[in-house]
């Protein structure tokens, strides 16, 4: 379980004295005690790797969308720190699709869906998010959908 290799980094970081190391994964381990208490409270039953993989997916989201705010703003210092916490989290996803691959799963999610416009975009989306929600780059996959059309 990826929650398990995640605690096992954290004390190795520990024992190593890697500070900013532990923190990133101390950081990680907090938002997905925080995702647990918000499951705990909806009442939906999310498999545990589903759940980590989901945060660790917008955690990385975040970190992309910021490299790119403080690389736009001339603040490389914040931004390498930033990169340094993306490697982190990118080393406990799971391998994501290739392009090829990608636009392998959206054709036959087409096909699936018997989409035959961008107005079934969404249904498109829907069948990838259902099937490869965990392992495939779902803004890459929208432009790849959109463009299929």
């Amino acid at each position: 379980m990826i929650r398990d290799d995640i605690k096992a980094a954290t004390i190795t970081a520990m024992k190593a004295k890697e500070k900013d190391r532990t923190a990133t994964l101390r950081q990680i381990s907090a938002k997905i005690k925080d995702r647990d208490i918000e499951q705990r409270t909806s009442g939906k039953d999310i498999p545990d790797d589903e759940l980590v993989t989901a945060v660790l997916q917008k955690m990385a989201k975040q970190r992309r969308e910021s490299i790119t705010m403080y690389v736009d703003g001339g603040r490389e210092e914040l931004a390498d720190n930033e990169r340094a916490e993306l490697a982190i989290i990118e080393e406990f996803l799971p391998q994501m699709m290739s392009e090829e691959e990608t636009i392998a799963a959206i054709a036959a999610a087409k096909e699936t869906t018997g989409a035959t416009s961008v107005k079934d975009m969404g249904k498109v989306m829907a069948e990838l998010k259902g099937k490869y929600g965990a392992v495939m780059d779902m803004s890459q996959a929208s432009a790849l959908v959109k463009n299929s059309f």
